[in-house]
C-alpha cells in the first residue's frame, strides 16, 4: 500500500466479521466497478444502478460463502482477491 501511496481509511479484520450474499448489495451496490482476481488473471466487472450482476456475486464470494479477502476499494473501483496487477489499478 505504500508502494502506492495509498492510504487505509478503514481496516476490518476477516476473521471477525464476516460479510455475506445478503451484504454484498450494501457493500458494492454504488461502487459500479470490481476487479475480481481468479487464479492469475483479473475479471473485471461493471454495473448500474446498485444491481449487482450474479457473476459478480459468485465471483466475490469464497467456498465458506463469505467476502473473499483482501478486499479493498478505492473511489467507486472495488479489488477483491491479490494478484498484484490487479492492484496497480488502485
Amino acid at each position: 500500500m505504500a508502494d502506492r501511496k495509498l492510504t487505509v481509511r478503514e481496516t476490518v479484520d476477516a476473521k471477525k466479521v464476516r460479510f455475506a450474499a445478503g451484504d454484498l448489495a450494501e457493500l458494492f451496490g454504488a461502487a459500479g466497478e470490481a476487479q475480481v482476481v481468479k487464479g492469475k488473471a483479473v475479471v473485471a466487472y461493471q454495473w448500474s444502478g446498485g444491481k449487482l450482476p450474479a457473476e459478480l456475486k459468485a465471483a466475490v464470494l469464497g467456498p465458506s460463502g463469505n467476502l473473499r479477502a483482501p478486499t479493498a476499494r478505492a473511489g467507486r473501483t472495488w479489488v477483491v482477491g491479490f494478484a498484484p496487477q490487479a492492484w496497480d489499478l488502485l
